[in-house]
């Protein structure tokens, strides 16, 4: 019983440990250019990387200049964990900020922003403002970022609730297993001797012969 205690603890102890790592979000971990970064010349497109995929069809990036105009020149586009946006050739010096709002595979968005300097202008000019987005579109947008989400979550929730009954039904068994073999075969209790059965037994170390007349001799005295 102890150790099935044991093995049931170690598993939970394990689930523990793996569903941890499930709970977290997708982070950004690098860029190209790089937050802070102090850039003469300016890049043709923004990369940025991720510790997790990325889906695609739900990713949003924006660069926005100094002067408020932006620098985008298309759809980003997600290879795996990487986003990666084309620019407009750069014009004015100054600080620009990458915007950006991804949907991580587990279904969760993450928003966030890294920042650059042009040190030298360019001779680029700014899109044109691009229109609002119509209410319905916004909406249908927003629906399926949802639904991505939801879907995502509960995915990854029976995936760790099914591994952990896997580990806990695999250490019980384990665990059952080993009490058996601890306990070993049952013994029974020793047969008793059979009805009617007399007669001395010869001395230790005696032989048949000395056994017979030890037996003659004792019917003798009887008498």
């Amino acid at each position: 019983m102890r150790r099935l205690l044991t093995v049931l603890l170690l598993a939970c102890a394990a689930l523990g440990v793996t569903v941890a790592p499930a709970q977290a979000h997708n982070v950004l971990t690098g860029s190209d250019p790089k937050e802070g970064a102090q850039l003469s010349a300016a890049p043709e497109q923004v990369t940025l990387e991720f510790d997790q995929p990325a889906r695609q069809g739900f990713t949003q990036v924006s660069v926005t200049g100094p002067d408020g105009g932006r620098w985008e020149a298309g759809q980003a586009t997600v290879s795996g964990s990487k986003v990666v946006t084309p620019l407009r050739p750069l014009g004015p010096a100054g600080a620009y900020v990458i915007g950006y709002r991804i949907l991580s595979a587990d279904g969760h968005p993450v928003s966030g922003k890294v920042t650059f300097t042009l040190t030298v202008a360019g001779a680029g000019a700014p899109a044109a403002q691009a229109p609002a987005a119509p209410p319905s579109q916004a909406a249908d947008l927003s629906a399926q970022a949802a639904e991505a989400a939801a879907n995502g979550g509960a995915g990854m929730a029976i995936v760790w609730i099914v591994g952990a009954l896997v580990l806990l039904g695999g250490g019980t068994v384990i665990a059952l297993r080993r009490a058996t073999t601890a306990a070993g075969p049952t013994t029974g209790p020793a047969p008793t001797p059979a009805a009617g059965s007399s007669g001395s037994s010869p001395a230790p170390g005696a032989g048949p012969g000395e056994g017979a007349t030890l037996t003659r001799a004792e019917g003798k005295g009887e008498a």
